[in-house]
């Protein structure tokens, strides 16, 4: 018999191909790889071709195409590229949610999270872009309601609106857990209040601004606060001099001491460390150490 005309059984296809028998007769079955004829028992034969076929199905099976599509090629019912493409959507959705999935188990771990945590951290990393962008919307609302849009402050506002549209394909432990800790900052109630009163007072600075320089306050109170010195000090008497002008008037002094007080916060400058990471970027060095110093200074002064 010539291989062209060579008809195998089940039993027969299952041993030359490695595929379990009930697999090709299930296949089968369901008429991907139909059979050639029946024996005079009534049994299935296959032809040379359902060997091919066999191998080609379960190649587009071991690619994760599902039984409809892969008889839906075989029919040339669709192309197999257009299969292809559909497939390669539906793959790159599930590879992200895995990835999503691996980096808050990450989190977990390293936190050692209690499972209120985790459901709290699961249910925030799965958040569309539509929805994390809608968190932080609300919170920013809350913040600038009744204050003029034109006022100064509202630009702070807008600039705390920057999210980006989606998380990383292959967001590293640090990004899902930035997001994570940014979700539970924008909902915690005195963090919301401290960000209102810090617009609200800058709602009327419309005089020059009246705070130290920056670099100065980096430069000094930062080498103050590496080196210990204490605000209180004489030495931090004169740190504080090289920093503000000991001939600034006093009610000029105190004014500056209460802005100071207002704007600074070390949770509003872990907000926008955590948008950063978030954004992919790399973070400011935390100020507010320094400026904390320079603060204890003056109110020593």
């Amino acid at each position: 018999m010539s291989t062209s005309t060579e008809l195998f059984t089940i039993g027969q296809l299952a041993r030359r191909t490695g595929l379990a028998a009930r697999t090709i007769r299930f296949w089968s079955d369901l008429g991907v790889v139909p059979p050639a004829g029946r024996s005079a028992g009534g049994y299935r034969l296959y032809d040379a071709e359902a060997v091919a076929r066999l191998e080609l199905v379960r190649t587009l099976r071991e690619l994760g195409l599902g039984l409809e599509a892969v008889r839906e090629v075989l029919a040339r019912g669709t192309t197999l590229a257009e299969v292809a493409r559909t497939h390669v959507a539906a793959l790159d959705v599930e590879i992200r949610v895995l990835r999503l999935r691996r980096a808050v188990l990450s989190t977990v771990a390293a936190r050692e999270s209690t499972i209120e945590e985790t459901v709290l951290m699961h249910r925030l990393a799965r958040l569309s872009a539509r929805e994390r962008q809608q968190m932080i919307d609300d919170f920013l609302a809350e913040v600038a309601e009744g204050i003029d849009p034109e006022a100064p402050a509202m630009g702070i506002v807008r600039s705390m609106r920057r999210m980006p549209a989606e998380l990383p394909d292959d967001p590293a432990p640090e990004q899902v857990d930035a997001w994570i800790e940014l979700g539970e900052l924008v909902t915690d109630e005195s963090f919301r209040q401290k960000v209102r009163a810090m617009a609200v007072a800058g709602e009327g600075t419309d005089e020059p601004d009246q705070g130290p320089d920056y670099h100065q306050v980096f430069e000094h109170a930062g080498r103050a606060l590496a080196e210990d010195v204490d605000p209180a000090s004489e030495e931090g008497r004169a740190v504080l001099d090289r920093i503000v002008d000991p001939d600034l008037p006093l009610e000029r002094r105190a004014r500056m001491l209460e802005q100071l007080e207002t704007f600074t916060d070390a949770r509003v400058e872990r907000y926008w460390h955590l948008l950063a990471v978030i954004n992919g970027e790399q973070p400011n060095p935390p100020g507010v150490p320094a400026f904390e110093w320079l603060i204890a200074a003056l109110r020593a002064h």
